[in-house]
């Protein structure tokens, strides 16, 4: 397959979803989690649930690098932008993540903050050379997809002798958040037998990271691409290894993913950044060794030595189930608030902000599905009862 509408082949796809429905087990249940949010937003759009039989479930995991951004984290942002000669760059995604008391970037900037809205950390190495005057800030999230253009940006800072520029590091790691969902600190115990694989991350990190979850958990991994078919291959991929009685890494996507990943991007990574400690995940809690920060030889560069930024925790909005979301407990249409008092124009969580939330995807797509299952129910009563 060499074109985009072959992946999206609805005969294909009803064809791998037939054999989904033959090969999975009457009387035995399968749960995979899709960890990446573009995973999500694919099985959303595209209706891929509706092609699985009832003993076959997909979990959300908590693949969204901008919903697992703990609220500490977007004040930090916002108290380092209220600063006179501050200018906070970021990506859109982040500007209307809820902060305490109901704040955001957006409404900062609205404030007077001089935040900006970037495609990629060179707009913001741009904005440094251009603006010598001001303390350009880049306010970096993402996992290890993301991690090798903040990494790119601090390199050329340090070759342009750009004083002026400086990163606050977020940037999270996939291996850490699914050891959690398998029941390690912070993990939400949720049932999981096996993983889709995210896509982006293998094709930096490749697929070797993932053997763990065979070796250690007996947990199946198929790294997928997005595409639907992608997908609904690995899906039936997992099945087969269940049914075999197999726990392997797999890999789906072998048009971009390799089993060692980019190399290139890796020693740029180990370069430049070391682990943290511990990190706080949002609705994770505090896990070990799961994030980035850098090294001493670039403390000139890491905004949080610049200027002692000491991150306070602060509590979830309680009303939102975001966190339990991103722990896979609950869907999105089980939190009360969801489609009533939140959604993409009202966000009460950064479940409903991101591009890959879970709760955006269901809402742009699920919920009109979900829609259809309950008019069918109350018809089906009112003939029963009738």
């Amino acid at each position: 397959m060499k074109h985009i509408d072959e992946y999206r082949d609805g005969a294909l796809a009803r064809s791998l979803a037939a054999a989904i429905a033959r090969e999975a087990t009457s009387g035995r249940h399968y749960q995979f989690m899709e960890f990446c949010g573009g995973h999500t937003h694919a099985i959303s759009r595209y209706g891929i649930e509706d092609l699985l039989p009832p003993n076959v479930q997909m979990v959300h995991g908590p693949g969204c690098p901008v919903c697992v951004l703990p609220i500490g984290r977007i004040d930090d942002a916002i108290r380092l932008a209220m600063r006179p000669q501050v200018t906070l760059c970021t990506y859109a995604d982040l500007m209307r993540v809820p902060a305490s008391g109901g704040h955001n970037l957006l409404r900062a900037k609205a404030a007077g903050a001089d935040i900006r809205m970037v495609y990629s950390t060179l707009d913001a190495i741009r904005i440094a050379a251009t603006e010598l005057d001001r303390e350009v800030v880049f306010f970096a999230v993402g996992f290890e997809t993301t991690t090798p253009p903040t990494a790119l940006a601090i390199r050329l800072a340090r070759r342009k002798q750009l004083s002026n520029f400086s990163v606050i590091c977020n940037h999270v790691l996939t291996p850490p958040a699914m050891r959690a969902m398998l029941g390690e600190p912070g993990g939400a115990h949720v049932r999981v037998d096996g993983f889709v694989g995210p896509a982006h991350v293998s094709t930096i990190i490749g697929t070797q990271p993932y053997a763990q979850f065979a070796t250690e958990f007996t947990k199946p991994v198929v790294v997928a691409g997005f595409e639907p078919l992608d997908v609904v291959q690995a899906i039936l991929m997992l099945v087969r290894q269940i049914n075999e009685g197999r726990h392997e890494v797999e890999n789906q996507y072998i048009r971009a993913v390799t089993a060692d990943g980019n190399l290139i991007a890796q020693r740029e990574i180990a370069e430049i950044f070391e682990l943290r400690p511990s990190f706080e995940w949002r609705g994770l809690g505090e896990l070990p060794m799961s994030a980035l920060r850098l090294r001493d030889a670039y403390a000139d560069l890491d905004a949080e030595r610049r200027f002692e930024v000491a991150t306070v925790a602060a509590a979830d909005n309680p009303a939102c189930e975001c966190g339990d979301i991103l722990r896979g407990l609950k869907k999105p249409a089980d939190c009360k608030l969801f489609g009533t008092l939140c959604s993409p124009e009202t966000p009460m969580g950064s479940c409903m902000v991101s591009a890959e939330g879970a709760c955006a995807a269901h809402w742009t797509y699920g919920r009109f599905r979900d829609r259809a299952r309950v008019a069918v129910t109350v018809t089906v009563a009112d003939k029963a009862f009738a």
